[in-house]
């Protein structure tokens, strides 16, 4: 069975917009601080399910930059003026789906969501991909919970029925050595 990596495309603005606390951001003019506690809440999500992931921000906000770069373990690409962050999707989703590859878009636009998964791409709605980010913190916090709480007990490799049977083999032996 051949394992496929995962794959990642978020458009950064579409969470802006439906994500609760990034709209509150957004809506007090906080673009910038919306954008930071997108990346660094994606930044756990993705390095916890190790998926590579884009994170593509338009020139909606940022007119006339057009940059990419590396950070918190995600890719982030800033389209250049004029160039929707749908259509670099579209465009990118040609390179990166192949048969060692699951590509997810994570996007609440309909229209978006039919082209990428046209194009061979699965689709994962803005509200889904929050939904699945809130799961995943909480396994994080309740992991650390229980190593927390197991971290001085002994690890047993065998289960309690194999534990069972090896009582009684030892239990037999005794009974034999005491003949």
């Amino acid at each position: 069975m051949v394992l496929r990596k995962e794959r990642l495309i978020v458009d950064g603005y579409n969470m802006i917009g439906s994500w609760p606390l990034l709209v509150k951001l957004k809506n007090r003019d906080e673009i910038e601080a919306a954008r930071d506690l997108l990346l660094a809440t994606l930044s756990n999500y993705v390095g916890y399910h190790d998926i590579e992931t884009w994170v593509i921000f338009d020139a909606m906000f940022v007119p006339g930059i057009s940059k990419s770069y590396d950070q918190f373990n995600l890719h982030v690409v800033f389209t250049s003026e004029g160039q929707t962050a749908d259509s670099y999707i579209e465009e990118m989703i040609v390179d990166l789906v192949s048969p060692l590859h699951n590509v997810t878009v994570a996007t609440s636009d309909l229209a978006e969501q039919r082209i990428v998964f046209q194009k061979g791409a699965l689709r994962q709605s803005a509200q889904e991909l929050f939904r699945d980010v809130q799961k995943t913190n909480a396994e994080i916090a309740h992991g650390g919970n229980d190593y927390e709480y197991n971290k001085y007990q002994r690890s047993i490799p065998w289960s309690v029925h194999q534990l069972d049977k090896l009582n009684d083999f030892y239990r037999d032996l005794i009974d034999k050595k005491s003949e």
